[in-house]
C-alpha cells in the first residue's frame, strides 16, 4: 500500500517553504540535509517542532521540506507554518488546537519599501543646516 502524503506550503516574510508530511519515525529532511545541519540554532530547531509538539505527533512524521529565500528565523518561521498546515490536511480535528495558537496565520510582516529622497524605508540623509 502506498503511504500517504500530505502537502503544504508555509511563508514568512520573504521565506517559501514548500513541505510533505508522511507517517514515519520523526525524520526531517531540510533541502536534502539533516535538520540540525541545515538550522544550526537551537531556536529556529524549537521553533520548527512547536507544532508536532502541540498536536503530540512528534516522531510519527517524516517531513520533507524545500524551503528557498528570506534568513534562518524566516524560514524557520515558514516551515512552523507549513507544518502546521499540513498537520491540519491529515487531521482537521487539529485546526481548532493549531489555530488557538495562532499557528494557522502566515505572519504578515515584512521589509517595508525603502522611499526615494531617504536612505532607506524611513531613515532619512543626514541633515546640515550650512
Amino acid at each position: 500500500m502506498e503511504e500517504k502524503r500530505f502537502q503544504a506550503t508555509g511563508r514568512r516574510k520573504n521565506s517559501i517553504a514548500r513541505l510533505w508530511i508522511q507517517e514515519g519515525n520523526g525524520k526531517f529532511v531540510v533541502n536534502k540535509m539533516a535538520l540540525d545541519e541545515y538550522f544550526t540554532r537551537e531556536t529556529a530547531r524549537m521553533l520548527i517542532k512547536q507544532p508536532l509538539e502541540l498536536t503530540d505527533t512528534i516522531g510519527k512524521f517524516d517531513v520533507f521540506i524545500n524551503v528557498t529565500g528570506g534568513g534562518i528565523s524566516g524560514q524557520a518561521g515558514a516551515v512552523k507554518h507549513g507544518i502546521a498546515k499540513a498537520l491540519v490536511e491529515f487531521n482537521p480535528e487539529f485546526r481548532t488546537l493549531l489555530k488557538k495558537a495562532g499557528f494557522l496565520t502566515r505572519d504578515p510582516r515584512a521589509k517595508e519599501r525603502k522611499k526615494y529622497g531617504q536612505r532607506k524605508a524611513r531613515a532619512r540623509f543626514q541633515f546640515s543646516k550650512r
